[in-house]
């Protein structure tokens, strides 16, 4: 499964630290260089991450359009330069990142990155080039529009999480078996909560059929040591999580933590 890309090539299962590791003196840093430079010195090797692009094209790590939840800045990424944006802080303390500077500072972490708007898609594509990062990044976004364009501009070599349709698709797969999945997934990672509302999207049909079509299945964003036992049982493939602390904990007494 996925063994054709260097990305998904370490033994399974996979252990994501969610935006980074900001736990105790790291609190309030997420998204931010010193969060994954401590993500991947506890050990982890997969680290998930979200960008934006500023007004001028340049990819910056961040979750939310707008800076005014975790940073001293303010207003819209995408209406700003990244001149303007520099001086920003995450938390008050750390340099708001280029996505650029992030896979320079960690070569050898591996980043899954969910690309938060249309605006960045190009520039991030062009990031992959100039780095030649494809080999450790993958790509994820809650849009098969923007999924289909980064795999349009990044060709084959690109992993890439599967989208909304295609997860859907995947799901409706495990109830009724009789329903075809050519053309309808496109992807090597189904990354997905354990639940949708009242509907329970991870069960032992979804991580079946994913499995049986080459797809990985991740779960987030997964945080208590419990739950994590179960889903790993089940059979998923990677966690992501805000507490790796805890996942490492919980893979450690399993015998499957990877040091990074």
């Amino acid at each position: 499964m996925g063994s054709s890309f260097p990305y998904l090539a370490d033994p399974l299962p996979r252990a994501f630290a969610h935006r980074g590791w900001h736990l105790d003196e790291l609190a309030g840093l997420e998204n931010s260089l010193p969060a994954f430079q401590r993500a991947f010195a506890e050990g982890y090797r997969y680290i998930e991450t979200d960008v934006h692009a500023t007004s001028d094209g340049v990819v910056v790590v961040h979750h939310d359009t707008h800076l005014d939840r975790t940073t001293d800045g303010s207003g819209a990424i995408a209406s700003q330069t990244w001149e303007q944006l520099k001086g920003v802080k995450v938390g008050g303390k750390a340099a708001l990142s280029r996505l650029e500077d992030v896979l320079e500072e960690l070569p050898h972490a591996r980043f899954n990155i969910d690309v938060k708007a249309d605006q960045a898609v190009r520039p991030f594509v062009e990031v992959l080039q100039r780095t030649g990062a494809h080999d450790r990044v993958a790509a994820a976004s809650f849009s098969d529009a923007r999924l289909a364009r980064l795999r349009k501009l990044a060709g084959p070599k690109l992993v890439t999480a599967v989208g909304p349709r295609s997860v859907l698709a995947l799901w409706a797969r495990g109830k009724l078996p009789v329903l075809p999945l050519r053309r309808l997934v496109a992807g090597v990672m189904a990354q997905v909560p354990v639940r949708q509302g009242a509907l329970r999207v991870v069960d032992k049909a979804f991580v079946s059929i994913a499995g049986r079509s080459g797809i990985e299945v991740h779960t987030w964003t997964i945080d208590d040591p419990a739950e994590m036992r179960a889903l790993l049982d089940l059979g998923v493939h990677g966690i992501v999580t805000d507490r790796p602390d805890l996942l490492r904990e919980v893979l450690i007494e399993r015998g499957t933590w990877q040091q990074a």
